[in-house]
């Protein structure tokens, strides 16, 4: 039985270090995990090319709205504060698919737009914010119901710096 006793405290605290090593990696890959800069080296996603002439020379950003969708207005009024503080730096364009009229209208104008794949894809994403880079049509980032506005003016200001 002592044999049994010995293995058994041997195996515990095996797995007891295991854990604690888990645990402590944990937080580093949950954070290079959300930061716009690593999350978009891993992706390299893209909305099908480059964006219209009319949005070139700004980042923009692509808001998938719709008026029942409680994950839209939770970010409001952080789009509202972001407007502001972007004015005339950044293309902001909202894609409304609150009804069947509403959801026609914005899948022309993703079209007008060269955004027609991009919504294709994620007319059902409501809530969610994207940000793109017109000249490639790479996705910077992309949040869906995240009011924090920070994770937004991070990007935005990197890409503005480029510019």
């Amino acid at each position: 039985m002592r044999k049994n006793s010995g293995l058994w405290l041997s195996l515990c605290l095996s797995n007891l270090v295991l854990t604690v090593s888990l645990a402590a990696a944990t937080p580093a890959l949950t954070t290079a995990l959300s930061s716009p800069a690593i999350a978009q080296a891993n992706k390299k996603e893209n909305v099908g090319g480059s964006l219209a002439e009319q949005l070139q020379g700004k980042p923009v950003v692509v808001d998938i709205y719709a008026s029942w969708c409680s994950a839209c207005r939770n970010v409001a009024p952080t789009l509202s504060q972001l407007r502001q503080q972007y004015a005339g730096s950044v293309h902001f364009v909202v894609l409304d698919v609150s009804d069947r009229s509403t959801t026609n209208q914005a899948e022309r104008r993703a079209r007008e737009l060269r955004l027609g794949q991009f919504f294709d894809a994620n007319r059902s994403q409501t809530g969610m914010i994207t940000i793109i880079d017109p000249a490639t049509g790479n996705i910077l980032a992309q949040h869906r119901n995240n009011p924090n506005k920070s994770v937004y003016t991070t990007v935005l200001n990197a890409a503005i710096s480029q510019r």
